[in-house]
C-alpha cells in the first residue's frame, strides 16, 4: 500500500472514528446522569443534518445550523420530559424500549416531513472538488472540519464538566444521585440537561459530517448502532475511552475496505459489538463498573 493511500484511508477512518466517537459520547452523558442507554442518539444526529438543510434557504449557513443545534436540544428536552420524567424506577428493558420506540417515532416523523431524498450541506470551504494536499494524498477540507469540531467538542465537555458548577452538579448526579438531591440539585433539571447536551452535540456532528456523507431520514440508525458499539468498546460511562474506541473502529472500517468488500463494512462494527460483549463485557478501557463522568 502507497502512502498516499494509507494517508487517505488513515484521514477517513479518523472521520468516521470522531463522528462515532460523539455518537457514543451523547450515550454516555445520559447513562452517566440517569442509568438510561438511549437509542434515540442517532436521531439527534439526523435532525441536525436534515433540519438545517431545511433551514439554510432562510439564512446563512452557520445560522441554520446554530438554530439546527438549538432545535434539536429542544427536542431532546422535549423527549425526556414527555416520555421519561414521569416514570418512577423504571426497569432496564422498559427504557430500552421506550428509546427504541422513540427512535423509530422520530424516523417516521422525519420520513413524512422530509421524504426518502438524500440531501446535504454545501461545503463549509470551497466544494466537493476542492483538496488539500496531505503527504501526498488529497483530503476535502470538510473532513478537516469533522475531526476539528469533533475534537472542539470533547474539549468543550472537559471543560464544562470539570470547570462549571452546572457541569459539576450533574457528575454529582451520575456519582450517587440520592446524595446529590440531599445537596440540593434538582437531579430531574440535571436529567434533562443531559438529554439537551446529548441532542446538541449530535446535532452538531449530524451538520459537519452532512456535505461529506449527506443526510437522510434513515440514517439515525446506523449511526445509533456504531455509537453504542464505541460506547461499549470504550467502556460504558467512560467518554474520553469512547473518543479512542471510536478513532479505532473508524480506522478498522477505513482498512478493512481494502480486505474485504464494501458491503461487509458495517459487519465489522456488529462482530466488535458481540466480542466484546462476550469476552470483555465492561469495554477495553472500562471498569466492571461503569466510571461515570469524572473522566471528563
Amino acid at each position: 500500500m502507497s502512502v498516499e493511500l494509507f494517508v487517505q484511508y488513515l484521514f477517513a477512518g479518523i472521520t468516521y472514528g470522531a463522528i462515532y466517537a460523539i455518537v457514543a459520547i451523547g450515550f454516555n452523558i445520559i447513562y452517566n446522569t440517569t442509568g438510561i442507554i438511549n437509542f434515540a442518539q442517532g436521531e439527534f444526529v439526523m435532525l441536525g443534518g436534515m433540519i438545517s438543510i431545511s433551514l439554510l434557504p432562510f439564512m446563512p449557513l452557520y445560522a441554520a445550523i446554530a438554530l439546527a443545534v438549538l432545535m434539536t436540544m429542544l427536542f431532546g428536552a422535549l423527549l425526556e420530559i414527555c416520555f421519561i420524567r414521569w416514570l418512577e424506577s423504571p426497569g432496564v428493558l422498559r427504557m430500552i424500549i421506550i428509546t427504541i420506540g422513540l427512535s423509530i417515532l422520530t424516523r417516521e416523523a422525519a420520513l413524512h416531513l422530509w421524504g426518502e431524498s438524500i440531501r446535504s450541506l454545501p461545503y463549509f470551504i470551497g466544494d466537493e472538488i476542492t483538496t488539500v494536499a496531505i503527504l501526498g494524498a488529497r483530503i476535502s477540507p470538510q473532513v478537516l472540519w469533522v475531526i476539528a469540531v469533533c475534537g472542539l467538542m470533547v474539549l468543550f465537555l472537559s471543560v464544562f464538566f470539570q470547570a462549571t458548577s452546572v457541569g459539576r452538579e450533574m457528575k454529582a448526579c451520575a456519582a450517587n444521585r440520592r446524595a446529590a438531591i440531599l445537596c440540593g440539585i434538582n437531579t430531574r433539571n440535571m436529567v434533562t440537561l443531559s438529554f439537551m447536551l446529548s441532542a446538541g452535540i449530535g446535532a452538531l456532528a449530524g451538520c459537519v459530517m452532512s456535505p461529506i456523507t449527506s443526510s437522510g431520514y434513515d440514517i439515525g440508525t446506523g449511526l445509533a448502532i456504531k455509537g453504542f458499539t464505541v460506547a461499549i468498546l470504550g467502556g460504558l460511562g467512560n467518554s474520553m475511552a469512547a473518543v479512542g474506541a471510536g478513532l479505532l473502529l473508524g480506522i478498522l472500517e477505513a482498512f478493512s475496505i481494502s480486505v474485504v468488500p464494501l458491503a461487509f463494512k458495517d459487519a465489522i462494527a456488529i462482530t466488535i459489538l458481540l466480542l466484546i460483549l462476550f469476552v470483555r463485557p465492561h469495554g477495553l478501557f472500562g471498569s466492571s463498573t461503569a466510571a461515570g463522568l469524572k473522566e471528563f
